[in-house]
C-alpha cells in the first residue's frame, strides 16, 4: 500500500482548511447553541464539489475516490464535526444509494441535483423501536396499481426537515424477512410526506436530526430502487461505505482535539515550564498520536478496498470501531490536558468531546461492529 498522500488529497485538504477557517469557524458555536442547520453553507460546499465527491463527472460530481472522500470529511470535522457529519450523510448514504442501485434514468433525475447540493439528501432506515433490528421495521409500502402507499415513520434521520429528497427502506413483505424490504426515493412536497420532531441533541447540534413521517404517502413505482425485496441487502452494502464515513468523521474529531491539546500544552506554564514537558502530559499526547495513526491506517486500507471493489465489510467495521472509540478517548484526554478550561465553551475541546460520542453509535454501535467483525472472522 502507498502511504504517501497524493497531490489531489493535499490540494483538497488545503482548500477545505481555508474554507473552514473562513466559512465555518466564526459561526460554529452559534450554530451549535441554536441547533442551526446552515443550508447555505452546504450550497457553497456543493459548488466546490464536496457534496458529490464520489459522483462521476458526467453526473455533476467530482469523480473522486474514497481516499479523497476521507480527506474531505476529516478536514471539515477537524473544525466542526457536525458539518462533517452532514457532508458524510449526504454523500455516502442518500447520494451513494441512488448512484449504486438506481437506473440510468433515476441517476439522471436525482444525482446532478444532489452532487451540487441544489438538493440536500436524507436516508431513512432506523425507526423508534428498530435500531439495529431493521428486520422488525413497522413502516410499510403497499402496492396499488402503478403506485406504492407508504405508512409509518423513520427516526433519527439526518436532514429530515431540510432535505429535498430521501431514500427510505420500508417493509414490503413479512417482518423479520431480510428479503421483505424495498428502497424508495421520496421527494419533499409529496402528499403525505412530512417531517416531525427535531431532536435536541448532546452534540452534532448543527447537523439536523428529526423524524420522517408517512401518512398514506403515494409514490410511483418509478421511484423504487432495484427490485422489490432488495432494500435490506442494498442498505447493508451502503453501510459498508457509511462506516468509512463515520471513521473519517471520528478521525477528524480526534485530530482536532489532539491538535488543540498539543497547542495548549505548549502554551500553558506550570511550575516554571510548559506542561508539555511533564511526563504525564507527554505520555497522554503520545497515546493520542499513536491512536490517530492507527485509525488513519485502518481507514485508508478500507478506502483502498472500496476503490478496488474488494470485500470491505470486515476492515470497514474495524476502522469505524477503532476510530470512533479512539476519538472519544482522545477528546476526553484533550479536556484533561486543558484542565478546568477544557470544560468551558471558550476552548474547542468541550465541543469535540460532546460530538465524539455519536461516532460510537451512528452506523451501528461498537457492539454491532464487533458482531460484524466476529462473523467475518469465523466464516473465513
Amino acid at each position: 500500500m502507498n502511504f504517501e498522500t497524493n497531490e489531489t488529497q493535499s490540494m483538497i485538504a488545503q482548500a477545505i482548511r481555508e474554507f473552514a477557517e473562513r466559512e465555518i469557524r466564526p459561526f460554529m458555536m452559534d450554530w451549535d447553541e441554536n441547533q442551526t442547520f446552515p443550508v447555505e453553507l452546504f450550497k457553497k460546499l456543493g459548488q466546490m464539489g464536496y457534496m458529490g465527491v464520489l459522483v462521476p463527472h458526467e453526473l455533476g460530481g467530482s469523480g473522486l475516490g474514497y481516499h479523497e472522500y476521507i480527506t474531505v470529511v476529516e478536514e471539515i470535522s477537524k473544525v466542526d464535526s457536525s458539518i462533517g457529519l452532514s457532508v458524510a450523510a449526504h454523500n455516502s448514504l442518500c447520494t451513494n444509494h441512488i448512484l449504486t442501485f438506481g437506473t440510468e434514468e433515476q441517476k439522471q433525475k436525482w444525482i446532478p441535483k444532489l452532487a451540487t447540493a441544489e438538493w440536500i439528501g436524507a436516508w431513512g432506515l432506523t425507526e423508534h423501536n428498530t435500531g439495529s433490528d431493521a428486520g422488525g421495521m413497522a413502516t410499510t409500502a403497499v402496492k396499488d396499481g402503478d403506485e406504492w402507499i407508504i405508512n409509518g415513520a423513520k427516526n433519527f434521520i439526518t436532514h429530515a426537515i431540510s432535505g429535498d429528497v430521501a431514500v427510505v427502506i420500508v417493509r414490503t413483505g413479512e417482518k423479520g424477512d431480510s428479503h421483505g424490504m424495498t428502497a424508495f426515493v421520496v421527494e419533499k412536497g409529496t402528499k403525505g410526506f412530512s417531517s416531525g420532531k427535531k431532536e435536541n441533541k448532546l452534540g452534532m447540534r448543527a447537523s439536523e436530526t428529526a423524524e420522517l413521517i408517512f401518512d398514506n404517502c403515494r409514490i410511483p413505482d418509478a421511484n423504487r430502487l432495484g427490485k422489490v425485496g432488495e432494500g435490506f441487502i442494498q442498505a447493508m452494502k451502503i453501510l459498508d461505505g457509511g462506516r468509512i464515513s463515520i471513521g473519517a468523521l471520528s478521525l477528524g474529531i480526534a485530530k482536532g482535539a489532539y491538535e488543540a491539546a498539543l497547542k495548549y500544552s505548549k502554551e500553558r506554564v506550570q511550575f516554571g515550564k510548559p506542561i508539555s514537558e511533564f511526563q504525564a502530559i507527554g505520555f497522554k499526547l503520545a497515546d493520542m498520536a499513536t491512536e490517530i495513526e492507527a485509525s488513519e491506517l485502518l481507514l485508508h486500507k478500507a478506502a483502498y478496498l472500496k476503490n478496488t471493489n474488494k470485500p470491505v465489510t470486515k476492515i470497514g467495521a474495524m476502522a469505524k470501531m477503532y476510530a470512533s472509540e479512539a476519538c472519544v478517548k482522545i477528546s476526553s484526554e484533550a479536556i484533561q490536558i486543558h484542565g478546568g478550561y477544557g470544560y468551558t465553551k471558550d476552548f474547542p475541546v468541550e465541543k469535540f468531546y460532546r460530538d465524539s460520542k455519536l461516532c460510537t453509535i451512528g452506523e451501528g454501535t461498537t457492539e454491532i461492529q464487533k458482531l460484524v467483525i466476529s462473523r467475518n472472522i469465523l466464516k473465513a
